[in-house]
C-alpha cells in the first residue's frame, strides 16, 4: 500500500521514446477531462531570485479525475543561462500522489516528461487549427530540447512534412536541430539567416524559443490561414495576437504571468480575442475563418504532467524498470502495535 517509486530521466525517456503516439491520446484526453470539470488546477508558483531574473522556479499543482484520480506538483526550474554552458535550461521532478490517502507513491525525474507532454499539446494542436497532418514547410524558431521533441512527435503522429526551416540565435543549435531532421526523421530541413526569413510563407510555424518579451512585431509577418504554435508563450506582440483568432488551453491560466495573450489583454481591456480552448475545438465549438492567422497558446496545465507521468510511471513498473524504496515512509500506522 505504501511503497514509493522512483522512476530515473533515463527510464522516462525510454518510455516516451516507445510510446510517443499513446502518450499523444493521453494529452487530448486530459484536455478532455479538464474541459469536462473533472481536475483541480490551481495557479502556477513562480519561485524568482533577486540576483537572477531570468531564472524561475514553478511549482504546479493538480488533480486530474477521469481514469487517472491522481494528484501531484510538478516543481521545474528553468535557469536560461544553463545554454551558455551546455547544460539544459530546464530540470524537474514530478511527485505523484494516490487521492485515496495523499501519499506520494511515485517521484519521478521530469524533463522527459514535461518536454512530452507540451510536444504532444503542440502536435495536437497544430493538426486541429491547421485541419490536416500535412505542411509544405514548417518553420521552427528556437532550436532547443522542446523544439527536438515537438519534431519526434511529428514524426510519430505520421506528419507529411515537406520541409523544416530552422531558426535560432544560435547557429550551432539550429545546425544540430535541422541535422536531427534529415538524419534521425527523414525530413529537409534548412537554417534560415533570421526569424523573418524562417516565418514567412511557412504553413506552420512554431516558437520554441526562452524569450521574455516579443520580438515578433508586425502583423504582416503571418498571413492568412497560417498556424502559429506559440510554445513559449513571449514571442509574439499583442498587435499579432490581436489580429488573428486565438486558442488557448486555459484562458485563466494562459491569460497571467506577461504571456502574449496576457499582453493583448492588457493592451485593449478585453478577452473577446480569445476564439476558445483547444478542448473546444475538439468538440467542434470554435469556428475559423480564411483571413486570418491561427495561434495557439497553452500555458502548460499541471494535469497534462499528472497524465504522461502517470502513464510514464504505469509503463516502468509494468516493465520493471522503477527503483522501489519500500522504507520510505518512517510510520504507516498511527499506533503500533
Amino acid at each position: 500500500m505504501f511503497k514509493f517509486d522512483i522512476v530515473s530521466g533515463t527510464v522516462a525517456r525510454e518510455v516516451v521514446a516507445e510510446s510517443r503516439r499513446e502518450i499523444s491520446r493521453v494529452v487530448r484526453e486530459a484536455y478532455l477531462t479538464h474541459e469536462s470539470g473533472d481536475t483541480v488546477n490551481p495557479n502556477s508558483y513562480f519561485l524568482r531570485f533577486p540576483d537572477k531574473p531570468s531564472a524561475r522556479i514553478i511549482a504546479l499543482p493538480a488533480y486530474l479525475g477521469g481514469e487517472h484520480d491522481v494528484a501531484g506538483v510538478k516543481w521545474i526550474a528553468s535557469f536560461p543561462e544553463n545554454v551558455e554552458r551546455n547544460v539544459p535550461r530546464a530540470s524537474a521532478v514530478l511527485l505523484l500522489n494516490d487521492y485515496a490517502t495523499g501519499y506520494p507513491f511515485a517521484c519521478l525525474e521530469a524533463s522527459q516528461i514535461s518536454a512530452a507532454r507540451t510536444a504532444a499539446s503542440c502536435v495536437l494542436g497544430a493538426g486541429l487549427l491547421h485541419g490536416s497532418t500535412r505542411a509544405a514547410r514548417v518553420a521552427v524558431v528556437g532550436a532547443g530540447v522542446i523544439a527536438r521533441a515537438i519534431l519526434d512527435f511529428f514524426a510519430a503522429e505520421q506528419w507529411d512534412i515537406g520541409e523544416f526551416t530552422v531558426y535560432d540565435q544560435v547557429p550551432g543549435y539550429a545546425d544540430r536541430l535541422a541535422r536531427h531532421a534529415r538524419e534521425t526523421l527523414g525530413v529537409p530541413a534548412t537554417v534560415a539567416d533570421g526569424t523573418a526569413a524562417a516565418v514567412r510563407d511557412a504553413d506552420l510555424v512554431v516558437l520554441a524559443t526562452t524569450a521574455a518579451a516579443p520580438h515578433l512585431t508586425d502583423p504582416a509577418l503571418l498571413r492568412p490561414r497560417q498556424t502559429v504554435l506559440n510554445i513559449s508563450l513571449r514571442d509574439i506582440s499583442p498587435e499579432i495576437i490581436l489580429a488573428s483568432h486565438n486558442v488557448v488551453d486555459d484562458v485563466e491560466h494562459c491569460l497571467t504571468a506577461g504571456t502574449s495573450p496576457h499582453l493583448a489583454e492588457q493592451a485593449c481591456g478585453h478577452r473577446d480575442f480569445v476564439d476558445g480552448t483547444l478542448a473546444q475545438v475538439m468538440r467542434d465549438k470554435v469556428r475559423f475563418d480564411d483571413d486570418r492567422p491561427r495561434i495557439f497558446s497553452p500555458f502548460g496545465l499541471g494535469v497534462l504532467d499528472l497524465a504522461v507521468g502517470s502513464f510514464v510511471h504505469r509503463r516502468a513498473v509494468e516493465s520493471g524498470r522503477t527503483t522501489s524504496v519500500d522504507d520510505f515512509f518512517g510510520e504507516t500506522e498511527r499506533w503500533a502495535g
